[in-house]
């Protein structure tokens, strides 16, 4: 079975574009908070080129639909949308936090607990465990104070923790339970490439007009393609 996904992410301050090409890897990667427009286009150029293929003869693309900075998000949502309707390519929109997740879950963690700093005293937040080698969702995402949040959280007996939410409320991560895998802190596309193959094998590529990002709060919205409503 053909696999050829580009999988971009501009959600936070990482910018990264990575590209899964039948088992092969190539990627991408900087901290560049203010220059992602600038920087990913030609980051998935190099990525096309090395490995010699178009994006006409890619299967699918794949993109962080966040949560994470609202500018991150819509830029990378609108790179995307302007990469698979150009090359008419179906879509597979996935999870920061699941991307952080997956990869604490394949360095042997059985349970996660993901926190991006969200600015305004709060963090976006998504607790994960492993299934058969991959981050499946315990509840839904939600963006919370971190006080409210260890009022609520429920952990099991050893617990990873990763993303810069953690970085910013150290005390989320006082919890003997809690291990703290610091070098995990952002997410990145190459990280998403586990959770990508295998929305891909299940058949949920969508069209491109299908699919929104995730902001969590309420009063922001996702402009929809025109004449698409």
């Amino acid at each position: 079975m053909s696999e050829k996904i580009l999988i971009i992410d501009t959600a936070t301050e990482n910018c990264s574009a990575a590209l899964y090409l039948d088992g092969q890897v190539w990627d991408r990667e900087q901290e560049s908070p203010r220059e992602h427009s600038q920087r990913l286009l030609p980051m998935v150029d190099e990525l096309l080129a090395e490995a010699g293929i178009t994006l006409a003869q890619l299967d699918a693309i794949a993109f962080g639909r966040g949560p994470g900075s609202f500018t991150g998000i819509r830029i990378g949502t609108s790179l995307m949308q302007g990469l698979a309707l150009g090359a008419d390519k179906p879509v597979l929109p996935l999870s920061n936090l699941a991307a952080m997740a997956q990869a604490a879950i394949s360095e042997g963690a059985s349970e996660v607990v993901a926190a991006i700093d969200a600015r305004m005293g709060e963090v976006y937040f998504g607790q994960f465990r492993a299934e058969q080698g991959l981050a499946v969702a315990v509840g839904e995402e939600q963006v919370i104070a971190p006080e409210a949040l260890l009022d609520q959280w429920q952990l099991g007996e050893s617990v990873v923790a990763v993303g810069t939410g953690f970085e910013t409320y150290p005390e989320l991560a006082e919890d003997p339970r809690i291990t703290l895998a610091s070098h995990l802190r952002l997410p990145s596309a190459k990280l998403m490439i586990p959770l990508a193959l295998d929305q891909y094998r299940q058949g949920h590529a969508k069209p491109v007009d299908e699919v929104e990002p995730v902001y969590l709060r309420n009063n922001v919205a996702w402009k929809k393609l025109p004449g698409r409503d």
